[in-house]
């Protein structure tokens, strides 16, 4: 029997590194328990019903940015949880993520579609490392990023 998993980032600010992933992995902010908030509700208003629900709740302000997940409006991948950690990042991060950008495209057209999704990170906050050209047969060619946090990723 196959088991579900949930990729778990620690971060100095949660919020913010869970808007940047629900972005780059067309995800959605996970609402507070008991909520009927719809997959297409904006981020702002689920981070809004969550500064209710933690009011409610009696957790203090200073600690309500504390973490934050995303999750698959679909239903069928992953939970990404993001926990503040108060340490900063200090290395390579031993595990990354693979964000499968051009499923199904080889040569030039990947690369382009690569580049394309590259920009568009960028814009919302990742920084460009380094690009691989293709290497037939053992390499299609990919992107090397790193998110807000400094957490490195690969578009591929």
């Amino acid at each position: 029997m196959s088991r579900d998993i949930q990729v778990t980032f620690d971060a100095a600010d949660p919020i913010r590194l869970s808007l940047f992933w629900a972005e780059a992995l067309d995800f959605v902010i996970q609402p507070p328990p008991g909520s009927n908030l719809p997959p297409a509700t904006p981020a702002s208003e689920v981070l809004d019903a969550w500064t209710s629900f933690l009011t409610q709740a009696g957790v203090p302000p200073e600690r309500h940015g504390s973490a934050s997940a995303i999750v698959d409006p679909t239903g069928s991948r992953p939970r990404v949880f993001f926990q503040q950690v108060p340490e900063p990042k200090s290395a390579k991060n031993r595990v990354h993520l693979d964000v499968r950008a051009a499923p199904g495209l080889d040569g030039d057209e990947r690369m382009a579609a690569l580049e394309q999704e590259c920009e568009r990170l960028v814009a919302l906050g990742a920084t460009r490392v380094k690009r691989f050209e293709p290497a037939p047969p053992m390499s299609g060619g990919h992107i090397v990023m790193t998110d807000p946090e400094g957490n490195e990723f690969c578009l591929d």
